[in-house]
């Protein structure tokens, strides 16, 4: 990553609607350099849209949208997109399989916000995407169809994209789903190193609890539409607001061999733990 300056991103009372119905309410969020914020909640708690309106894919019915860097305060709803998209970016839940393209092809996907339409000069963007795709540890894979990889290599391609963006905030909707044990792991170390290494502010949409208290900072638990605590891990994930969220019994108890937190449903078998 290039030495761009800290950025910190804050939601200030975002309401967002699809239609005619209210889907997020009164949202108030900040990412700061150097941690990560996890979004966590049910099916259709708002996450995934309010994750969409931080990166301005969904247009806020009220609210604010601020970017902090050094002393300066700018309104982010009013910036062009293309300069936004030079501070922030999206690993968006899914994507289309590009046809006859190669990784290093998707990865310069990450460049568009500097060169734009006309392919403008772009003397940072051949360091950004060998940076990226090192980053990533897809630098041998760079000349290979991307139709030809594995899910999580494909994963790794995409957020080798984001990061040739180079951007000091990275949004992430749920970016090891469907992948195994192995390379969700080996994402999690990445976007872990992106934060503490890098100063890169994070924002993730999780839906396993568990993993969202490994790595993040902070957790924000939404429950239809509004986020009803923002703290670390050990008071966002409290049994008793746990359990009215997702409308089952939830415990939590901290791993006597790990020290981390750790929570389960109880299924309807007496006992039982799911």
């Amino acid at each position: 990553m290039s030495n761009k300056p800290n950025v910190m991103l804050t939601a200030d009372g975002l309401n967002l609607r699809y239609g005619s119905t209210d889907v997020v309410h009164d949202a108030f969020l900040t990412l700061e350099p150097g941690r990560i914020l996890a979004l966590v909640g049910p099916n259709g708690s708002g996450k995934s849209t309010l994750l969409r309106a931080l990166a301005r894919l969904h247009d806020a019915e009220s609210g604010a949208l601020q970017l902090e860097e050094a002393s300066a305060s700018t309104d982010a709803l009013a910036l062009k997109r293309s300069e936004f998209a030079q501070r922030v970016t999206l690993l968006a839940q899914s994507r289309p399989v590009p046809n006859g393209l190669s990784v290093r092809d998707v990865v310069e996907f990450g460049r568009h916000p500097y060169r734009g339409r006309w392919r403008a000069a772009d003397p940072d963007g051949a360091a950004a995407i060998e940076h990226a795709m090192e980053l990533t540890g897809i630098t041998g894979l760079a000349n290979r169809g991307v139709h030809e990889l594995s899910g999580g290599q494909l994963q790794r391609v995409w957020l080798a994209s984001c990061l040739a963006q180079d951007t000091s905030i990275l949004l992430l909707d749920e970016p090891t789903n469907h992948l195994d044990l192995r390379y969700k792991v080996e994402i999690f170390d990445l976007i872990h190193d992106l934060a503490r290494d890098h100063q890169v502010a994070i924002g993730v949409v999780l839906h396993d609890l568990d993993e969202a208290a490994d790595i993040a900072d902070s957790i924000a638990v939404l429950s239809e539409g509004r986020i009803l605590a923002n703290a670390p891990a050990e008071q966002a994930l409290e049994s008793g607001l746990l359990s009215r969220v997702y409308g089952i019994d939830v415990v939590t108890h901290t791993d006597p061999f790990t020290g981390r937190l750790r929570t389960h449903a109880l299924g309807k078998r007496a006992g039982a733990l799911v």
